[in-house]
Formats: structure tokens, C-alpha cells, sequence
């Protein structure tokens, strides 16, 4: 393994969403369960300072009004906390296209926006709108203007390397084609696992999200993340407050993953 293809993974809190229902993450949960869940995205920064995101966060107003984030910073702005630039980010994996995870991909002006294929081609039709429920249609216009721009390249199916050290998976079905990213870092295999598993809980219960097209599929997603880290702790959940908890916090609202 060569040591340009490590990455450092580094997870940063943009917003929080107040008393969040946990039977929406977890199925079976306890529907008078709250929680405050963690608004993330993930700086994948190499050891010849390249710098990559997993999901690109909301900054919409519509966005901000309906949900009422707190705290909440420019997905753009946040990653700073890190001294990256907006257009220093050369690359974001997207790994499905609800609002949340694919509203702010236009922030970042320099990036190739990765998502798969069929996620594409089953939510957006070719003139950019909509073609099936899940996807925001602002969203799905800027996807295809992004296609239009040679800035939009579409993952062929499952274990496709992005660049060296980071893969693409699929099979956690919370949407269509949604798809979760393994990192080689100088400690091990990461896995980011974005909404195919919501919160630490979903592993420790063997409970599938309670957002998905297909519950067994995605319990045996979670089964093959725990194959595929180097340390059942090294799964890392989409919007689990915990991340900021069980690693070291390097600056306010990042942790470090693993270190």
C-alpha cells in the first residue's frame, strides 16, 4: 500500500436537527423517542493534500425554514474549520440524493459530484426534473446541469474505486441505488455509511433503518460494513451525534476518524 493512498477521515457537524422521531432512523423503535441528530459531512484529506467530501450537506432557506436546523454553518464554510477552501474540494461522493446529502454539492465550484448511476437515471429524467419521488427538483436540475458540465461522473454498480484507497459500495437501499464509501487510512479500513445506517443503534439492535425500499437488503449492507472496516467502531452512521463522542474532536465540530 503506498502512503498516497491513505486518507485521514474527518467528520464535521454543519447543523443539528432538534428532537428528531428515532422510529424514523430505526425500525421498531419507540415512537415517543427524540433526538438531536447530527448534520454531517465527511473531509477525506490525502497525504498529498487532496481533499475529497462524502455528501455535501443542505444551505437552501427552504431548507433551513421547514426543518429549523441549529447551529447551523455553510457545509461550504464548515469545512474551513479545516483550512480547506470550497474550491480546493476536487472531488464529492454523493451517496444518495435526498436534500440533506446533495443540496449543497453546488457550493463547491472545482468538485466532480460521483453518484451512482441508477441513483441517477431512476431520479431525474432528461430534461432535469424529477422523475420519481425522494429528490428535491432544484436538486435534480442542478444534477443535470452538473451533467451537462462534465462535472458529473456516474458509478457503474458495486466495489468501484473513486481514486486510490476510496471505494463505493451498494446495497443499503434507503434509496433506489444509494451507495456507502470505504476509506483506507493509516490506521485501517473506514466505512461512511451515510443514511444506509442512521445511528450506532441500527448495528447494535441488528434493527435495518426505518427508511428504506428493502429492510433485509439493508440489514445485510450493515453485515457486509462490519466485513468490510477494520474494527466493528470504524462503521461510522450517517447522523449520530455519538461520532462526536467516541473520537477525538480536532477543532470545534470535527472529529477525527480514527485517531
Amino acid at each position: 500500500m503506498n502512503a498516497q493512498d491513505l486518507w485521514h477521515v474527518f467528520a464535521i457537524r454543519y447543523a443539528t436537527l432538534p428532537d428528531f422521531p428515532v422510529a424514523s432512523l430505526v425500525a421498531g423503535a419507540d415512537k415517543t423517542r427524540r433526538m438531536d441528530i447530527a448534520m454531517t459531512v465527511w473531509l477525506l484529506e490525502a497525504t498529498d493534500g487532496r481533499n475529497v467530501l462524502v455528501d455535501a450537506g443542505f444551505y437552501h432557506a427552504r431548507f433551513r425554514e421547514k426543518w429549523k436546523p441549529r447551529d447551523f454553518v455553510l457545509p461550504s464554510a464548515a469545512v474551513g474549520w479545516m483550512n480547506v477552501r470550497p474550491d480546493e474540494v476536487s472531488d464529492i461522493i454523493i451517496t444518495h440524493v435526498h436534500w440533506d446529502h446533495l443540496d449543497g454539492a453546488d457550493l463547491f465550484p472545482n468538485a466532480t459530484v460521483w453518484l451512482q448511476r441508477e441513483e441517477y437515471e431512476h431520479y431525474v429524467d432528461e430534461r432535469g426534473r424529477p422523475r420519481a419521488q425522494g429528490i428535491d427538483s432544484d436538486n435534480a436540475g442542478m444534477l443535470a446541469q452538473l451533467k451537462r458540465d462534465g462535472r458529473l461522473q456516474l458509478v457503474d454498480g458495486d466495489d468501484k474505486e473513486i481514486t486510490a484507497g476510496i471505494k463505493v459500495h451498494t446495497g443499503g437501499r434507503h434509496t433506489f441505488a444509494s451507495q456507502y464509501v470505504t476509506v483506507r487510512t493509516p490506521r485501517g479500513t473506514v466505512v461512511l455509511a451515510s443514511d444506509n445506517m442512521y445511528l450506532y443503534e441500527n448495528l447494535d439492535r441488528g434493527a435495518p433503518i426505518a427508511q428504506t425500499l428493502d429492510p433485509a437488503a439493508n440489514l445485510r449492507a450493515q453485515k457486509r460494513m462490519t466485513a468490510l472496516a477494520s474494527a466493528p467502531s470504524f462503521v461510522i452512521p450517517g447522523h449520530d451525534p455519538l461520532v462526536f463522542e467516541r473520537f477525538m474532536i480536532v477543532k470545534p465540530g470535527v472529529a477525527a476518524i480514527p485517531r
